[in-house]
Formats: C-alpha cells, structure tokens, sequence
C-alpha cells in the first residue's frame, strides 16, 4: 500500500478528505458531519472508526464542523490545529473531554502517523491564515493546499518532487466579475488574501512541473484540483484551460462537492522498506 488520497468532498459547502497510509487512515480537514462522511466512504474500504488522526488547515466553518466533536472522542482521533488556534477549538467545541486530543503544531514538522511526517507551510486566507501540508511516508509525498489567497514561494519549494499534488483552483475571473457578488466580496476572495483563480493555480504547477523536471525529482502521478465555486467557475473552463499543458491534463482529477473521487495513488510505485515492516504487522 502507498499514500492514497480520497477527496470525499470539496468546495464551500464543506472540504474533507481521506490519506491512506500503511500507517493507518488520516483526515485532511471536517467540513462535512461524520454521517455525510460515513456515507462518502462506502465502498473505499475504510470507514470512521479507522481514522487516526485529522490535520485541519483552519477552522472555517467548511472545514471544521464542531458536529466532529463526539466522534472524535468516541475513538480517540486525534486532532491537529495549528498552536495558534487551538484555543479558539476548544472554546468552540466546548467540551473539555476534546482537550486531551488536541495537538497543536507550529511551523515543523509533526508525525501525524507512525513513521508519516507533515510538513505545514504558512498560507495568506483572512485574517487567520491557513496551512497547506506535505505528508511524506514510506517513500511517498502528498502536496495539500487549498485557502490560498496567493502561491508563496516556500510552497513551491515544499511542493517540488511530489507523488500525488491537491491545489485550490476555485475561481474564473471573468465568472466572478460577472458573478453579482458584492464587491467586498469579490476583492475579498480576489485580492490575495481569498483564494486561487484557475489561472493561478495552472501557474504554480506549471511551476511544480518545471522545478521537478530541472532537478530530475518526480512529477505528481495525479493532480486535484479543490474547492471549485459552484457560482463563479465551471468544469469545462477549468479542463480546458489546464488542457494547455498535456503533462498535467493526463494527470487532472477536479474533486467534487457532493461526490467523493476515487483512491489516487502513484503510478508504477515500490513499496518502501518500512512499508514492508509494518504490512508484517497487519
């Protein structure tokens, strides 16, 4: 088994998705209930009881539902936030049994699962701000990030050499404009601190691309595009311009609101020396 990745779902009503790993199932954000989640997970060979641990990359409310709370301590999950919000988790929760599972990290990297690292990386979104993770096991790397007002540098950098990469790709700008959305808004979700137009994120894996092929590094075997708007883009827009570059139109998957995709893993892979320990184990 490699690092999987499962979008069960993404977009503004709500972002969850599944890591499989040899080490046990992680959760990247909990912005669908447990029930709609449970649901999503028919017939991926796991379910809510073989989750380990979630990693959130803020606490908006559609990627953080306070609905989590009793599951996570029913199984023991435990949960990573980022040390500067941890209080405003709990204080949200508002159970004190919530507490004892509450990790919170900085800017280092943290083992989320045995022998699995994630690596957070400071991203612009708000006022708070959001992290993107790379979580790297088992001879394996897997690139998130989404609520991105703008592409830093350092996720460039973290993002070179990747098995599997899920970027933001939320907005057309010329649907937003037209869109009829207030103007606040708009600036808001367009002004750097929001989030990635398509046009932005076809550039930062442009740019992925081109840094892992200058270093000879490998290129991700699947490319996700999260958190589509349902007003102010479209798939067929979103297709077409990615299509410009046939290294990453083989490789594109655009995840969905109200369906999950299917397990992404890289292509053509060998199982690690670690991998084969733990498997011994199972």
């Amino acid at each position: 088994m490699s690092i999987e990745l499962c979008v069960l779902a993404s977009g503004s009503s709500g972002n969850c998705c599944l890591v499989r790993t040899p080490a046990g199932v992680l959760m990247i954000d909990a912005g669908i209930g447990p029930r709609l989640a449970a649901r999503r997970m028919m017939g991926t060979g796991v379910g809510i009881a073989d989750i380990a641990a979630v990693c959130l990359t803020h606490l908006d409310r559609d990627h953080f539902s306070p609905y989590w709370v009793s599951t996570f301590i029913k199984h023991g999950i435990r949960i990573f936030c980022h040390a500067g919000r941890v209080e405003e988790l709990l204080a949200a929760c508002e159970d004190e049994n919530l507490a004892a599972l509450v990790h919170g990290f900085d800017d280092q990297p943290f083992e989320a699962l045995p022998m699995v690292d994630v690596h957070p990386i400071p991203l612009a979104h708000d006022a708070q701000g959001s992290h993107g993770f790379v979580l790297d096991g088992f001879g394996h790397r897997l690139g998130y990030a989404t609520d991105l007002g703008h592409v830093p540098g350092a996720l460039l950098d973290h993002f070179t050499d990747l098995d599997l990469l899920a970027l933001e790709s939320n907005y057309d700008p010329a649907m937003q404009e037209q869109s009829g959305r207030p103007i606040f808004l708009q600036r808001r979700i367009t002004g750097g601190w929001g989030h990635l137009s398509n046009e932005q994120a076809l550039w930062a894996i442009r740019q992925i691309f081109d840094r892992a092929q200058r270093a000879q590094a490998r290129l991700p075997s699947h490319i996700v595009l999260l958190h589509r708007s349902r007003q102010c883009n479209c798939p067929r827009l979103v297709r077409k311009l990615f299509s410009r570059d046939a290294r990453i139109a083989a490789r594109l998957t655009l995840a969905e609101q109200f369906q999950r995709t299917e397990w992404l893993a890289r292509r053509g892979r060998r199982v690690a020396a670690g991998e084969q320990l733990l498997l011994a184990w199972e």
